[in-house]
């Protein structure tokens, strides 16, 4: 079974069809799918979708380019949140300079980074993590909050295989999307040589990323078959063999998740 541990079936681009293809993914073979939050909006459309499909599960969380509508009122109603057992992580929340270049989006930034680390640690939940031209300050607002005391993945991996290294010495996953299937994709594809299979988890990032043959296109779900074969060509295994390995990472991570 495909454990897909981060998606956005709330987008707007999945509006025509999201019931279709979330019923369908079950059968083909998506036996999970987690549904990340990225904004204020999108949050609340994350538990509402995790309530209406069984094999949905909810994480919550504020991207760090929609920090602007985040506030003290807001990080209680996601602690609440919490509370239900099929909100499973928080996220995704994190770092990204690649947009916001100024000194002080940066600072808050890492203030809200922070912030929803420390609701992670009170509720006792792994952390998605967010993370894009922030390498450094990422590892070290995760260290000034301790994000070791719990765990997580680093979603959408970009950075190079030895600072994949150290996030796995803090006891976190490195998320593999549709990217590894880019030909120009050598970075990730060193990276995945580099780490154990037991420290990999299976994304689409979905309606973002999707893998080649459909590059430009929609993603979803159904497209995780060719990142599972991908990590099979460059490690040397057999596909059922990461889809078997990804899957306990992600229940062992995830440990919510029925």
């Amino acid at each position: 079974m495909i454990f897909e541990t981060h998606a956005h079936y709330d987008d707007d681009r999945f509006n025509e069809d999201r019931d279709e293809l979330l019923r369908h993914l079950p059968e083909e073979g998506v036996g999970v799918v987690i549904n990340s939050g990225a904004s204020v909006e999108s949050t609340r459309d994350t538990i509402r979708l995790a309530r209406e499909y069984d094999h949905v599960y909810a994480a919550v969380g504020v991207h760090p380019s929609e920090i602007a509508e985040l506030d003290e009122t807001f990080l209680d109603w996601m602690k609440e949140q919490t509370n239900w057992e099929k909100t499973v992580a928080i996220g995704e929340i994190g770092l990204d300079y690649y947009w916001d270049k100024e000194p002080e989006v940066q600072e808050r930034q890492r203030y809200w980074f922070g912030r929803q680390i420390e609701l992670a640690r009170e509720t006792q939940l792994p952390i998605i993590v967010h993370s894009r031209d922030a390498a450094a300050d990422t590892m070290q607002v995760m260290k000034d909050y301790h994000a070791e005391e719990i765990t997580g993945v680093i979603h959408c991996f970009s950075y190079s295989k030895e600072m994949a290294l150290e996030f796995i010495k803090m006891g976190y996953y490195i998320g593999v999307g549709g990217v590894i299937t880019f030909k120009n994709a050598k970075k990730l594809v060193e990276v995945v040589e580099a780490i154990p299979l037991e420290h990999i988890l299976l994304e689409t990032d979905c309606p973002y990323m999707a893998p080649e043959p459909y590059r430009g296109k929609r993603n979803n779900s159904l497209y995780l078959t060719h990142v599972r074969d991908k990590i099979a060509e460059i490690k040397g295994v057999l596909p059922e063999e990461v889809e078997r390995v990804t899957e306990a990472n992600a229940r062992a991570l995830f440990t919510r998740v029925k």
